[in-house]
């Protein structure tokens, strides 16, 4: 189950890819929210398997049936004081009020869904995969109703309102290195990424600038506000790129949603016969993100957990731009523990809104910066975790073998402490 945003859905699909590498025959079901059913489709189309609409029967290769399942997000803002609901009515009663009572008969609507599919043994799973998000909740307490083991993933340092409700029950709880909670079964297994997310060479880089247009011999900042987009993000852009493009090439993904706000800086994307001719280019969506993220010096994005892993596995600087209103925090507490380690640059997103220029003096440090640029990368590259996915499907498999036994948590991991050997660490067998 993955859905509501893509980086719900990219991790679980690098789990599908190993599950399926391990056991071939075995059945895999992806449900997502009507929003992201294409989005799935489209993803995956690549990784050697069928993926098909729910009508289509398998093939002679592994086969996964897609299917689309009700969801409803309760939308919050953190930091909101009372007169802010005030100040801003429109948003107040667009999503706060409208968008939950729309939210809330997804929720039901989801509920009956994931009953009825599940409810005939036969159909049944024997387990339940969810990573998170809203989408993933009322899939759970179906599960938990109906006594299918389910695993919550957690990216993040501070789980949200869904994973909070689920974690309660599940039986395992595999989180990546930030997390800060103190749940019981819990496995560290860091954030699944796709296998095609990795270092480049020097050479390898350049080309990929060159196949995306850019110069080869010009560094190249890539912003990102995810398949969305980010508004504010955005909008610094359009503030700073004139003085950007001074010393570096620039590469924009807007976002779905948000690339019809800035078609006006296609002013400074030229082409003459079908050759880029500018040092800046404009996406509403980049379907090969590891490619440019690749071909990138320097990268800022959002600190979205799955991102992050995406950027440690690639290995490159990062500029860390932390979204403070989102429930829990859980973007600001991702960017400080990996500023703390000195492994990113940060600047919070309000921040950034009042004072666009502080983004820029921080990328321009960085492009004239080879050296720092390096040891951004080297100490971000040694938070990824290669076998977080292979890790997830074996925990997986075993849960449908019945082999929950077989399956060390964090706390069993840890040394213990002998008593008879004047308190000093005896390894756990």
């Amino acid at each position: 189950m993955g859905g509501g945003s893509g980086g719900h859905i990219t991790p679980a699909v690098a789990v599908v890819r190993e599950i399926l590498a391990e056991r071939p025959r075995t059945r895999v079901e992806f449900w997502t929210d009507r929003k992201y059913y294409k989005n799935v489709v489209k993803i995956t189309t690549e990784i050697g398997v069928s993926w098909g609409e729910e009508s289509r029967v398998s093939g002679k290769r592994p086969y996964i049936q897609v299917r689309k399942v009700s969801s409803g997000k309760f939308h919050r803002y953190a930091g909101w004081k009372f007169v802010d609901y005030f100040k801003n009515f429109g948003t107040t009663m667009h999503d706060l009020v409208w968008g939950n009572i729309c939210g809330f008969i997804g929720f039901v609507g989801g509920i009956l869904q994931s009953f009825f599919r599940m409810l005939s043994r036969k159909s049944r799973p024997d387990v339940v995969f969810l990573k998170g998000g809203f989408v993933g909740l009322p899939v759970g307490l179906v599960a938990r109703f109906l006594r299918v083991p389910y695993v919550v993933h957690e990216s993040d340092a501070v789980p949200g309102l869904a994973n909070r409700i689920l974690m309660k029950h599940a039986k395992v709880i595999c989180v990546s290195e930030f997390y800060n909670g103190a749940n019981k079964n819990v496995v560290i297994t860091g954030v699944p990424v796709a296998p095609e997310f990795k270092k480049v060479s020097a050479s390898r880089q350049a080309a990929l600038k060159k196949a995306f247009g850019f110069s080869e011999d010009r560094p190249l900042v890539v912003m990102t506000g995810g398949s969305q987009g980010a508004q504010h993000m955005n909008e610094a852009m359009r503030e700073i790129l004139p003085e950007m493009l001074k010393f570096t090439s620039v590469g924009l993904v807007a976002g779905r949603e948000r690339y019809e706000e800035m078609v006006d800086l296609k002013k400074y994307e030229n082409w003459d016969k079908a050759k880029l001719a500018s040092d800046f280019r404009m996406w509403a969506f980049n379907s090969t993100m590891d490619e440019l993220m690749g071909a990138a010096d320097v990268v800022i994005s959002r600190a979205g957990a799955t991102t992050i892993a995406e950027l440690a596995a690639l290995s490159k600087a990062v500029i860390l731009v932390p979204f403070e209103k989102l429930p829990g925090g859980h973007q600001m507490k991702n960017a400080e523990k990996l500023m703390e380690m000195g492994a990113v640059e940060m600047i919070g997103d309000d921040r950034m809104v009042q004072q666009p220029g502080i983004l820029l003096e921080l990328t321009q440090k960085l492009v004239r910066s080879p050296r720092v640029r390096a040891d951004l990368a080297s100490k971000l590259h040694e938070t990824y975790k290669p076998k977080a996915a292979k890790d997830l499907a074996d925990i997986l498999l075993k849960i449908a073998d019945g082999n929950l036994g077989e399956i060390e948590t964090a706390e069993e991991a840890e040394p213990k402490s002998d008593p008879d050997k004047g308190g000093k660490d005896v390894e756990k067998k």
